[in-house]
């Protein structure tokens, strides 16, 4: 599970795994989860967190979007 990077007490991250789906990041902070899609910044999945936190972390998600893609084709080589 490569680190993408931390930012504000999240992990932010992917499994190795899952090169076949459509280009996504995973997030964590403490017991909770949630995984995004970057086409759109769409939430694809939540457990856990509220919603002022679902926007917080959409927020770096696009803040960082770029860098996520080009840590994603580093990692799945596509």
């Amino acid at each position: 599970m490569p680190t993408v990077f931390k930012r504000e007490g999240y992990r932010f991250f992917f499994f190795s795994r899952e090169s076949r789906e459509p280009m996504h990041v995973h997030v964590e902070k403490a017991e909770k989860y949630a995984k995004y899609w970057l086409e759109g910044i769409v939430l694809a999945r939540n457990r856990g967190f509220r919603s002022h936190e679902l926007t917080a972390i959409r927020r770096l998600v696009a803040t960082h979007r770029a860098e996520i893609k080009e840590r994603w084709h580093e990692h799945f080589g596509d």
